[in-house]
């Protein structure tokens, strides 16, 4: 079994996001973590929108990077360009390392209805680059 970390700032809604999916599309072929190098909790935003799309991550923790050490990763997929800059060394010499700067809906300020396009935006930029990979990398 592949073990896959998917790694942002604050581990709220990017990789949350990227959590929920990979763990959907690619089943029991991995383990999914993510993390951050920060820890901001669940954003609601992120819950929400990945809930109109059937996925529930209210489950989920927000983790810190360092509450992993030790894991062998096959893959680190950073999802801002933030964590990717400013992220520890992870030691995996073997880890497929990959980076895609995902739109942050946390930052959008607006009315109701405009925040939750933003957050629907990114969920579903992250939800194609999700399938794009379990469709390259694991099958």
């Amino acid at each position: 079994m592949k073990n896959i970390l998917v790694l942002c700032t604050g581990n709220s809604c990017r990789s949350q996001m990227a959590h929920g999916y990979l763990n959907q599309m690619a089943g029991d072929k991995v383990r999914i973590y993510s993390a951050g190098i920060e820890t901001h909790g669940i954003n609601p935003g992120a819950a929400a929108t990945m809930e109109r799309d059937g996925i529930d991550i209210t489950h989920h923790t927000s983790n810190n990077v360092t509450e992993y050490e030790g894991v062998s990763w096959d893959f680190i997929i950073t999802v801002c360009d933030h964590a990717y800059e400013n992220c520890p060394f992870i030691a995996a010499p073997e880890a497929v390392r990959l980076h895609h700067n995902f739109y942050d809906p946390s930052k959008f300020e607006g009315n109701e209805e405009d925040t939750k396009a933003a957050f629907d935006k990114a969920r579903n930029e992250i939800k194609a680059y999700c399938k794009r990979f379990v469709e390259e990398y694991l099958n």
